[in-house]
């Protein structure tokens, strides 16, 4: 890994500011409810609007991204945007707050009443001054199978009542303290049991070989 450049860096924050003064870019958190307008020239007016909650944020600078989420004619529909690109005409906030975790990913698991937002909603004003709330909701889960395992994450806004004492239990013994969880040798790592397997097996592999060679 190399080092970072300074010049690029500089470059990119010129071009990041450049871009602040065409378009005003709102404060938004993850779980907050947006309004995106952007540039498309097979819609009709040339322009089409999507609405949704913000399910991620990731990136920084020119790269950075951010992706929402909603229910259309009963299919999920999540769309990334970047959040510098010249397409985007208008960035509006309906709803501001944010939500117990970091990441909405698993809303796709969810029931689709987690996810619905009316297209033609009412922006709820922010009053200046006073701090984000905070949504304390914890959505259900449909039954399985799921993406992701998202009981061995440590989520706080997920009710896992689906999921049996055993298997939740089970699960804990997943979570990583925050310095492990960008670890890939974590993830990637075999349990003890597997790799006691994958020994016998190369070993009857290697008997099997050397059979065969003493026989020629």
């Amino acid at each position: 890994m190399g080092t970072r450049s300074k010049l690029k860096d500089y470059l990119e924050r010129k071009d990041c500011f450049t871009r602040r003064k065409v378009i005003s870019i709102p404060e938004f958190y993850v779980g907050s409810i947006m309004a995106v307008i952007v540039a498309d020239p097979h819609a009709k007016g040339k322009s089409s609007r999507f609405v949704g909650i913000c399910t991620r944020r990731g990136g920084y600078g020119l790269g950075a991204t951010f992706v929402l989420r909603n229910i259309i004619n009963d299919q999920g529909v999540d769309i990334c945007y970047e959040l510098y690109s010249p397409l985007i005409q208008k960035i509006e906030v309906l709803k501001l707050e944010k939500r117990l975790d970091s990441d909405l990913k698993y809303l796709q698991d969810a029931l689709p009443e987690y996810s619905t937002i009316d297209p033609n909603m009412v922006p709820i004003k922010h009053p200046p001054g006073k701090p984000v709330p905070v949504n304390p909701i914890k959505v259900q889960m449909k039954p399985k199978p799921w993406y992701k395992r998202w009981e061995r994450e440590e989520l706080q806004g997920v009710d896992f009542s689906i999921l049996s004492e055993e298997k939740l239990e089970h699960a804990k013994k997943w979570w990583l303290p925050i310095y492990k969880r960008m670890d890939l040798l974590q993830h990637w790592k075999l349990p003890d049991e597997v790799q006691k397997g994958i020994k016998k097996e190369v070993e009857q592999h290697e008997i099997t070989l050397g059979y065969d060679k003493t026989k020629r």
